[in-house]
């Protein structure tokens, strides 16, 4: 990947979209904060979380409503060689990465490229492989998308967590992916039930990459972060990410088998480049507010299609949950949020948009001890947009 904002690449968005990405969404305006307040509010709210729970450290960002963004951290990106953290620091993003890939798909619905409720073999129908598939020939795009394929995780098999570790240079190519879940039966008829799969958005981004002729991490680099400038997210598609800090996955995890996810060279223990359209991106918190503020405010594509969106179906995700084209949908004390969670080995991330309020709010943890929090980081997100919404009201 360049590590240039080459400004000619805009071609992918239309006019009317680059529009909509430099002003507020239609019919609002954006009205002045006290950022001071707020800050001094988030400080204390996060030193407290932090303070009751037992993890190593954590980013936070807050998306305002006028566009501002104000980012902090806590704790320790090494806690072992007590290197405190940055709001800066990078880190693994997790299935987060899903709606990137989704706002692309999206984008290709709009112009008339991508038919979500077209078969997948209409796609990928003539690989050698396709029939193996659970549910091959019934599943759609959109199966895909909001996860009611009923075509299984490949991640979490035994035998692929066996090689994973036994190869941790090894480059997997999707196909390699997609292998673990052949002959499976499937875990419903499709569109018939709801799973959560990361195989999903492996056969979404081979799709992606069929219609465009150009590999996923260009697509989402062209389409999505050159022309929101998100310029601190970058793929997770090597055993070196420059500027990620140290994770902590808990002794014996089945990924790892270790607590410290870097080598002391900086290297992942495993080649992170195998989650790809599954997650696959590393980042700031503060490019994640910033990302989602402008995904669920419809100015990553025609916003004519964020109902579509946000049509959520029942997803065993907590009480009120529902899921949509690569987003969580959720009910909670501040109202409905549009976001998405993620989870690789030594990281926890969670991000939310309020849209009655304007504000997105994400968290990065270096953790994937979800014990080590105290509660849910959906519980501590929702904790910190309150002290933000508390800070607006007059």
């Amino acid at each position: 990947m360049s590590s240039k904002r080459n400004t000619k690449r805009r071609r992918f968005l239309a006019p009317a979209m680059l529009l909509a990405a430099a002003a507020p969404l239609c019919g609002q305006t954006a009205t002045a904060v006290d950022t001071a307040a707020i800050r001094a509010q988030l400080d204390s709210t996060f030193q407290a979380i932090y303070e009751a729970g037992s993890f190593p450290g954590a980013t936070a960002a807050v998306a305002l409503p006028d566009g501002s963004t104000l980012a902090l951290a806590v704790g320790f990106a090494d806690s072992v060689r007590r290197v405190r953290m940055r709001p800066s620091d990078l880190m693994l993003q997790g299935s987060v990465g899903k709606t990137y890939y989704a706002a692309v798909a999206v984008q290709l619905v709009a112009a008339s490229l991508l038919d979500l409720d077209a078969h997948v073999s209409d796609y990928l129908g003539d690989r050698s492989w396709f029939d193996r598939i659970p549910n091959a020939r019934d599943i759609t795009v959109r199966n895909l998308m909001n996860h009611t394929s009923g075509v299984m995780r490949y991640e979490f098999k035994e035998q692929f967590l066996i090689d994973l570790r036994a190869d941790p240079d090894k480059r997997w190519q999707p196909e390699e992916l997609v292998a673990y879940v052949l002959d499976e039966e499937a875990s419903f008829a499709a569109g018939a039930g709801w799973e959560y799969s990361d195989t999903n958005y492996i056969l979404l981004g081979m799709i992606i990459e069929g219609i465009t002729g150009r590999a996923l991490y260009t697509e989402v680099e062209e389409r999505i972060l050159e022309p929101l400038d998100l310029r601190n997210t970058v793929p997770s598609d090597s055993r070196t990410i420059p500027g990620l800090v140290q994770g902590y996955a808990g002794a014996g995890n089945p990924f790892l088998g270790r607590d410290e996810v870097l080598l002391p060279d900086g290297r992942f223990v495993i080649n992170p480049q195998f989650e790809w359209a599954g997650g696959g991106y590393a980042s700031t918190t503060e490019d994640l507010a910033r990302w989602a503020k402008a995904d669920y405010e419809g100015r990553a594509f025609d916003p004519e299609l964020l109902p579509a969106v946000l049509d959520g179906v029942p997803a065993r995700l907590g009480p009120g949950s529902s899921y949509g084209l690569g987003v969580i949908i959720q009910e909670t004390p501040l109202g409905t949020t549009y976001g998405h969670s993620g989870f690789f080995p030594g990281y926890l991330t969670q991000v939310a948009y309020y849209p009655e309020q304007r504000i997105a709010v994400a968290v990065q943890v270096n953790t994937s001890v979800p014990q080590s929090l105290g509660r849910p980081l959906g519980a501590i997100v929702n904790q910190l947009a309150g002290a933000v919404i508390a800070s607006l009201d007059p």
